[in-house]
């Protein structure tokens, strides 16, 4: 289910989409997400997000999710204005070792840049490219941090299937192992 964030309008005039002929990319605002694999206790705070997973329960594995992980990676907290401070990360990897980071999104992409591996000359053009999603992932004793943006494309991704005119590759951005 997708969450929204409360916010007073902002005084920016910086529009909220792109389209081809603003290139590069880049994002005003985003989503965001965390899953949390092979842990315990996974607590995640940023922007007014929260994550709390059970003390006592091994969370499932990535592995366990077959081929569904990781396209099942994705951002349901929407509409993020520019930068909160930091992601705060608590958890105990599968060995029990407790672990916190700090996790800073908004150096991460500090250029705003929406990352893909969409030539330009493949992208539809006169179509908004909406809110990237960031997606903030424990996996055990590490932390991957992607973005994912849905980049319409001129050609269809899959011949004969009208709905799949676009792509949205998830682009690891930033990883750390503790």
């Amino acid at each position: 289910m997708a969450t929204t964030q409360d916010a007073a309008p902002s005084s920016r005039t910086t529009r909220a989409d792109n389209t081809v002929a603003d290139w590069p990319l880049k994002f005003v605002q985003h989503n965001f997400g965390a899953f949390c694999y092979s842990t315990y206790g996974c607590r995640i705070s940023y922007g007014g997000y929260r994550r709390m997973e059970p003390d006592d329960k091994l969370a499932i594995s990535s592995e366990s999710l077959g081929d569904r992980y990781p396209r099942n990676l994705g951002g349901g907290y929407l509409g993020i204005m520019d930068f909160p401070p930091p992601a705060q990360v608590r958890w105990r990897s599968k060995d029990g070792t407790e672990h916190e980071a700090v996790v800073d999104i908004g150096e991460i992409f500090k250029d705003r840049l929406i990352l893909h591996d969409v030539p330009r000359g493949d992208i539809r053009e006169g179509v908004s490219i909406l809110n990237p999603e960031i997606v903030l992932e424990v996996n055990d004793r590490t932390i991957n941090v992607y973005m994912r943006a849905f980049i319409p494309t001129k050609e269809l991704q899959i011949p004969g299937n009208p709905h799949s005119g676009h792509r949205d590759d998830l682009i690891l951005a930033w990883s750390r192992t503790y």
